[in-house]
Formats: C-alpha cells, sequence, structure tokens
C-alpha cells in the first residue's frame, strides 16, 4: 500500500515538473508583454502586435524546421544561408521570365534539396550534423553571391508581395496566415505520426531506434529535408516582404532560429520539444526586439540580452535533466 502511495506521488511530481517545463515559456512571454505595455503605451496596439507577428513569422518557420533537427539531438547551422538562397532562386528566376508560381516552387525545392544533402551527409557520410551544416552555411551563401554578382534582385512581379506583405479579407496579414497553417501541419507531424515518433526516438537513444529496426538514416534525412524546405519558405516569405532578392538574406538568423526553439523549451540534448514552444520562443524574442526598439534600446544590447537568456535556458535544462535522473 505505501509503495502505491510512494508511486502515486511520484507520479504527481513527475506531472506537476512536466507542466511547469511547458508553462514556463508561456509566462515569461506574458511579464516580458506587461513589462513593455506599462513602459510604452504604443507596445499594446492591434497594428503594433501584427506587426510582431509579422517579423517574428521569418525566425518561426526556420524554428519549427529547427525544432526537428534538435529534437533527434542535431543541429542546422545552414538555415540562415539556406533562406537567402532559396529567396534568391525563386526572385532571380522569377525576374527572369519564370511563372512566379514555378519560380517560389523553385525556391522551396531549393531548400528542400539543401536540407536533404544535410541529412544525407551527415546519415551516411557519418559526419557530425555541426560540421555538415556548418558546410552548407558557406556552400549555400557562396552560391547565392555567384547567382547574383553580390547584387540585390530587383525587377519582381508586383503581386509577388502579397506572401509577405499581402493581408487577407483586408485585415489579416498573409504572414501570420501562412505560419499558422504551417504550425498546425508541424504540430500534427510531430505529435501524430510516425515521422514525429520517430524524431523523438532517435533523440531520446539513437543506437536503441536503430536495434528497433527503424531505419534512422532514412529518418535523418527527411528531418533535415524538413529543415530547409522551412527555410526555404522562410527565404521566400522574406524575398516577397522586400520585394527583392537578397544574397545576404538570412545571415545570422540560424541562431535565433535555433535560440527560438531552446527558449521555447526544447533539449539542445535531443528527445524533447514542442512546435508551440517554438512559436513561443520565437515571440519572445520577437517581443523582446520590438520593445527595445520602441523604448530605443540599441541593437547591441538586444543581442545580448538574448544571449544571456539562451545561456539560461540551456543551464536550466541541463539541471532540470540531472534532477529528473537522479529521481528516477
Amino acid at each position: 500500500m505505501e509503495n502505491i502511495k510512494s508511486e502515486e506521488k511520484k507520479d504527481l511530481k513527475l506531472f506537476i515538473s512536466k507542466f511547469s517545463e511547458k508553462i514556463i515559456p508561456f509566462t515569461g512571454l506574458i511579464i516580458i508583454s506587461l513589462i513593455l505595455t506599462i513602459a510604452s503605451p504604443y507596445f499594446l496596439t492591434v497594428d503594433n502586435l501584427l506587426a510582431i507577428g509579422v517579423q517574428t513569422t521569418v525566425i518561426a518557420l526556420m524554428g519549427i524546421g529547427v525544432t526537428f533537427v534538435i529534437i533527434t539531438a542535431g543541429i542546422d547551422l545552414s538555415v540562415g544561408s539556406i533562406l537567402g538562397l532559396s529567396g534568391i532562386v525563386a526572385t532571380l528566376t522569377m525576374a527572369n521570365g519564370l511563372n512566379m508560381y514555378l519560380a517560389i516552387l523553385l525556391g522551396l525545392i531549393t531548400g528542400l534539396v539543401a536540407g536533404f544533402i544535410n541529412g544525407f551527409i551527415t546519415a551516411k557520410g557519418k559526419i557530425h550534423a555541426f560540421i555538415a551544416t556548418l558546410g552548407m552555411m558557406g556552400i549555400a551563401r557562396g552560391i547565392s553571391l555567384l547567382l547574383t554578382g553580390g547584387i540585390p534582385v530587383y525587377q519582381l512581379p508586383p503581386e509577388y508581395d502579397f506572401l509577405g506583405a499581402g493581408r487577407l479579407f483586408g485585415i489579416i496579414p498573409v504572414p501570420l496566415v501562412i505560419l499558422t497553417v504551417v504550425a498546425v501541419l508541424a504540430h500534427i507531424v510531430l505529435s501524430k505520426t510516425k515521422i514525429g515518433r520517430y524524431t523523438y526516438a532517435i533523440g531520446s537513444n539513437k543506437d536503441a531506434t536503430l536495434l528497433s529496426g527503424i531505419n534512422v538514416d532514412k529518418y535523418t534525412m527527411i528531418i533535415y529535408s524538413i529543415s530547409g524546405l522551412m527555410a526555404g519558405l522562410a527565404g521566400v516569405v522574406q524575398s516577397s516582404r522586400l520585394i527583392t532578392g537578397q544574397p545576404t538574406a538570412g545571415t545570422g538568423y540560424e541562431m535565433d532560429a535555433i535560440a527560438s526553439a531552446v527558449i521555447g523549451g526544447i533539449s539542445l540534448l535531443g528527445g524533447e520539444g514542442s512546435i508551440i514552444g517554438t512559436i513561443i520562443g520565437a515571440l519572445i524574442i520577437g517581443v523582446l526586439r520590438n520593445g527595445a526598439n520602441l523604448l530605443n534600446i540599441s541593437e547591441f544590447v538586444q543581442r545580448i540580452v538574448i544571449g544571456v537568456i539562451i545561456i539560461v535556458a540551456v543551464i536550466y535544462d541541463r539541471k532540470r535533466r540531472e534532477k529528473s535522473f537522479s529521481q528516477e
């Protein structure tokens, strides 16, 4: 009887611990928003909140792809460069007369292929993801600069701005609609499908997953392809918003994408995380930057604050894991 009660208490503590881990990022977002609402009368306005959503979309889309990778205990440093390359391929082909929709499709395929190459090198080449994606970072950026000569791509169809700057029914920003649809689909894939289950399994224990008969290499390539596709979509949305293809677009964005996942509760050690957490993490970054701009705080200070938050989140995750293991 005492053993049963002990197990019940242990289960209750575990439930409370898991619940608190999920609620912490959301609570942080609410607290930051309340502070900024008090500090600036311009923060809590419809126009500003919509602007935060639009500005966050690109990072959040990349973060969704990176979430799959990080849950497998991997990393993708190339998403910023893939974003830039996908945007260049879409805009450059469009500027040269290709049908707009085909050009957009080509941009998405570019991201997908780059992600697949990352996965192939990691899985089949047995190269650590850090090195494989670091190499792709340089390759994708180099191709972007080579294709354009370092010059932005202009002369795009006026209607191309709909994806990045359009409004549905004249009210809802199209980028937010895209992000919402993609986030829901990604959540379903991660929580309800075989790909999602294997993603968590690989991150929790890769060797055990392999021994259970699952083709780890195959799913590793699929997961990195998803990350590349999301970066490609982010590149198309950003180039649409700017109505230009920038060969340097996405520089440094990989850190924001990874930060959104980490701040949202995804463990760098793998096996844990959710799409909702990543979206909240991206919103925290977006709200912090927006609030800092409203309060005329230097961008350099913004970077310091976000860097500190990332370090604190990683330390918290490690301490939490150590505590969880000790309780078991």
